[in-house]
């Protein structure tokens, strides 16, 4: 009975002194501010699918939502939030970034005009004052639909509004802005009684893409958190599927202050369709078309091959 018992006190001051297994540290740098398009990483952090996978993950909302990639690309983070058209002019400028996962595979980007002004076409735009707040891409994206109706960037005044987009738009300040997601600015309105109608690129002109990706360092893809984090982003995707409005209130729960309001709660409904449903998969022809769609428009000089900027990380 005493050796039994000397045996069991033995085992438990052995387990005392084991170390336990340390959490991986994973720095994730986010686009913007916490919003509905990041429902999936905010799930996975509240509901413990990182902690599950022995992650610690720090998500850091970025003072100038330039420097996510630059700071990736200088190895001062693990993981960023980009998107699909910025992440081939930045590899396309030097920056040693590669795609490994999909938060939104739809675009989400805009043109709005207020509903009671009287566009009811892109056509319409002619001798307009267009709002936008990041010139090269959306610039592009703009010249691409307006040629569609024979009209061309010379036909149109544009003009920067420093991302007041909708501000501008409901102020008389322009006609249409180029740049408004219409998952959140549409809903802005509306809550502001100044409804707007939407011009979907991917029905102008311009190839579909994926609006929010993950990317990484490509010397860091053998990390083996990388691989990890993938994992625990799949089990909290599906669980926000199956459970939205117990995700939303997961949600919530990281800044209930700044998150639990109507416009968040109007934006998840409509950023829960547009949420990939396997964040690792890779549509390659997808990225080949909105590269060569790219060159057309003299964003990037050459196409790239895929592998140098997008892959599907194995679990």
């Amino acid at each position: 009975m005493k050796n039994t018992k000397l045996l069991a006190l033995l085992t438990a001051l052995l387990l005392i002194n084991l170390p336990l297994q340390a959490k991986q540290k994973v720095t994730l740098l986010l686009d913007w501010f916490v919003n509905p398009d990041h429902a999936a990483l905010i799930v996975a952090q509240q509901k413990g699918f990182f902690a599950a996978h022995d992650l610690e993950v720090e998500i850091v909302e970025p003072a100038d939502p330039s420097m996510p990639p630059k700071l990736i690309a200088a190895g001062k983070a693990d993981i960023a939030v980009d998107y699909q058209p910025q992440l081939q002019m930045q590899v396309a400028e030097g920056l040693p970034l590669v795609r490994i996962g999909t938060l939104v595979s739809t675009p989400l980007n805009s043109v709005v005009v207020l509903q009671n002004s009287g566009i009811e076409s892109l056509a319409d735009l002619k001798g307009k004052k267009i709002g936008y707040s990041v010139s090269g891409f959306e610039t592009s994206l703009l010249q691409a639909m307006l040629a569609k109706y024979d009209l061309s960037e010379k036909d149109v005044e544009m003009v920067n509004v420093n991302w007041s987009l909708s501000p501008s738009l409901i102020s008389g300040q322009v006609d249409a802005v180029i740049g408004a997601f219409r998952n959140f600015e549409l809903n802005q309105m509306a809550l502001e009684q100044q409804p707007g109608r939407a011009f979907y690129p991917e029905e102008h002109g311009v190839p579909a893409y994926d609006e929010l990706v993950l990317v990484a360092n490509k010397n860091n893809l053998s990390d083996k958190k990388l691989h990890t984090f993938l994992t625990a982003l799949e089990q909290a995707t599906i669980y926000l599927i199956n459970h939205p409005d117990q995700a939303w209130q997961d949600f919530v729960s990281y800044k209930p202050n700044e998150l639990d309001n109507e416009l968040n709660r109007l934006a998840w409904r409509d950023t829960l369709p547009r949420l990939t449903l396997r964040p690792r998969a890779l549509d390659e022809n997808r990225y080949q078309h909105m590269a060569e769609f790219m060159q057309q428009q003299g964003l990037i000089k050459t196409v790239p091959p895929l592998a140098d900027y997008a892959i599907q990380l194995k679990d």
